[in-house]
C-alpha cells in the first residue's frame, strides 16, 4: 500500500499553492482561448507522489487524480477511499492489466490497440451491474492517437483511427468518450500547438464519421497546457507544476 509521508507545514502549503497557480494558469488560458474556464477539467498527475500529497491537494479541492501505474494507482485509491476522489488511468496499460482496471477508474485514456480493447470488454461483462462504486455496466475511455508518428510511441496510427474506432464502438461495455494524445517530447509550448490543433480535427472528423459526438481531448501537460487549451483540450494532465519533480 502506499502510505504516508511526513510533510511539513511549509511543504504542505508550496504544493497547494502551486496546485492554485495551476488552476489560475488554466482559467486564464481558458479565457484568452474564449472558453468558460468550466470547460476544461484538471488531472492532477500523482503518479510517484505519496498519498499524503493527494490529500492536500483534494482539501484544496481536486477531485480529479491521474494515475500511470496500476498497482501505486490501487494503493492510493485504498489509502484515500475515504475522499471521494476521481481516478483516470492515464499510463501505457497492458491488455493483461485489463482486469486490474476496468470499473476502478472512471476514465481509461490511453487504449491504443483491439487488444487491449476486447480485453476491457471482457473483464467488464464479468463484473456486477452495481457495486460500492455505482454503475458498471460501462467503462469510460479515450482512444491515444500517436499524433506525432513516432514509432517509439504508443497509440493508433492516424490513418488506422476511423477503423479503431468503428471496432470500439462494437464493444457494448465500453464507452467512446474522445481521444488523447501527447506530442513528441522535444515539441513544448507552441511547438505543440500544431499537434493538438491536428488532434481536434481528428476528433471532428471521428464525429462525423461515427455519427456521435466525442465530449473530450485530453492533451496538454505542465509544459504545453495552455497551448493545448487553446486547441481545444477538455482535459489537461498536469502533473509537475503541481506535485514538484517527481521522486528519484
Amino acid at each position: 500500500m502506499v502510505g504516508f509521508d511526513m510533510m511539513s507545514e511549509q511543504e504542505s502549503g508550496a504544493l497547494a499553492a502551486r496546485y492554485h497557480e495551476v488552476r489560475e494558469r488554466i482559467e486564464l488560458a481558458a479565457r484568452k482561448a474564449g472558453r468558460q474556464p468550466g470547460s476544461v477539467s484538471l488531472v492532477a498527475v500523482s503518479k510517484t507522489h505519496p498519498a499524503e500529497s493527494v490529500e492536500v491537494v483534494a482539501g484544496e479541492g481536486q477531485v480529479v487524480f491521474g494515475e500511470s501505474y496500476v498497482q501505486e494507482a490501487l494503493s492510493k485509491q485504498e489509502c484515500l477511499s475515504h475522499l471521494g476522489l476521481e481516478w483516470h488511468f492515464i499510463g501505457h496499460l497492458q491488455s493483461k492489466k485489463a482486469r486490474d482496471v476496468v470499473g476502478r477508474f472512471a476514465l481509461i485514456h490511453g487504449v491504443d490497440n483491439i487488444k487491449l480493447a476486447q480485453n476491457l470488454q471482457n473483464r467488464m461483462a464479468m463484473l456486477p451491474v452495481t457495486s460500492t462504486g455505482g454503475d458498471l455496466s460501462v467503462q469510460d475511455i479515450l482512444i491515444q492517437v500517436n499524433i506525432g508518428r513516432e514509432p517509439q510511441k504508443s497509440g493508433v496510427a492516424i490513418e488506422d483511427l476511423f477503423s479503431f474506432a468503428e471496432d470500439v464502438i462494437k464493444l457494448p461495455q465500453l464507452r467512446l468518450r474522445g481521444l488523447m494524445c501527447m506530442p513528441p517530447f522535444h515539441c513544448i509550448g507552441e511547438l505543440a500547438s500544431p499537434y493538438f490543433a491536428h488532434l481536434r480535427e481528428l476528433k471532428e472528423q471521428v464525429e462525423r464519421h461515427l455519427g456521435m459526438a466525442l465530449p473530450h481531448l485530453s492533451m496538454g501537460m505542465s509544459q504545453d497546457f495552455e497551448q493545448a487549451i487553446a486547441e481545444g483540450a477538455t482535459l489537461v494532465r498536469v502533473g509537475t507544476d503541481i506535485f514538484g519533480e517527481r521522486p528519484a
